[in-house]
């Protein structure tokens, strides 16, 4: 089921990304991160850092229990910080306690903003995908970041320099309202969607509300060793869950394939509640996608990257 250019992507040098998670309230954050470790397996990407944009005091250790487990566990990973500190996750605690990790709490992370800027800054020029699977506070505060020790440029002149694409999981289109846009930051979502320099594509909420993954297969094709069939069964159970996050994944990757049309021609306007409208007439550098294969057929693929397969003759 993959096209052509999956294939080629096995012959080219791994796409260098940045994933900003919400890893806490839903299970499809674990899956996105299972996807990018089955492509960095296969070679196809190179995982530089994960930010992690969450108040929950496990998400970052959950990260790192992952990261570990998938064989890389000196990603870094970056965090806001001086926030309130919380509890609410169904897994991030116990993957945190079961699976080995070295980071040791939430302030032991980097800074997100920092991390960022490090990271950008030893990129090649145009090189990067970051991808946003969870609320925009830190992709807000690299884009108001001001030189330092990393970088002499500001954060809008980094992503103009180094950032390819940003895939971003947020909203409803043609309009509506989703939480990652709304809850709990409205502002900078609006501020980040605004002033965003280069490309952005939308994975809006009616994608991945349709690909249902993480079900009966999952269950049964991965050990229950791993922290990802274990944070599925704590969530709920493998009774299956949307792939919002994984379709913002998929098609960063691979832009190129046949799995979603590209709307564009219009910008997304953004009002102070966190709610979205697609603006039609007026170019820019915005676009969104829209159905085009099957979704049981992309959960198929989606369900096989996170429990580890990839291959062209899917």
């Amino acid at each position: 089921m993959f096209c052509a250019t999956s294939i080629l992507a096995l012959a080219q040098s791994p796409i260098k990304v940045i994933l900003d998670t919400d890893i806490d309230s839903d299970v499809d954050d674990v899956g996105a991160v299972a996807m990018l470790h089955t492509l960095a397996d296969h070679q196809v990407i190179e995982i530089l850092g994960m930010i992690v944009t969450s108040n929950d005091q496990h998400a970052p250790s959950c990260t790192d229990a992952l990261n570990h487990f998938f064989g890389r566990p000196n990603i870094p990973i970056g965090v806001e910080k001086g926030i309130e500190l919380k509890e609410f996750s169904k897994y991030t605690e116990q993957i945190s306690t079961e699976y080995k990790h070295d980071l040791g709490s939430y302030e032991e992370a980097e800074d997100a903003t920092s991390l960022y800027r490090r990271l950008l800054s030893m990129q090649p020029d145009s090189s990067v995908l970051i991808i946003s699977i969870g609320h925009l506070t830190n992709i807000r505060k690299l884009i108001e970041s001001t030189p330092d020790q990393h970088s002499e440029l500001t954060g809008m002149e980094l992503i103009q320099r180094k950032v390819k694409l940003w895939s971003c999981m947020g909203g409803i289109f043609p309009e509506g309202k989703e939480a990652n846009f709304y809850r709990p930051d409205p502002e900078s979502t609006r501020i980040a969607v605004k002033n965003w320099p280069g490309e952005i594509v939308f994975a809006g909420w009616e994608i991945g509300s349709k690909i249902i993954t993480g079900g009966e297969y999952m269950k049964k094709s991965i050990s229950s060793d791993s922290p990802v069939w274990r944070a599925y069964e704590l969530y709920n159970d493998f009774a299956g869950r949307p792939s919002w996050d994984q379709a913002s994944i998929l098609y960063a990757i691979f832009p190129e394939s046949d799995y979603w049309i590209i709307k564009k021609g219009g910008f997304v306007l953004v009002e102070e509640d966190g709610s979205n409208k697609w603006i039609s007439g007026k170019i820019n550098n915005h676009a969104y996608l829209t159905e085009k294969m099957n979704p049981n057929e992309v959960a198929k693929i989606i369900d096989a990257l996170m429990i580890g397969i990839f291959s062209p003759k899917f």
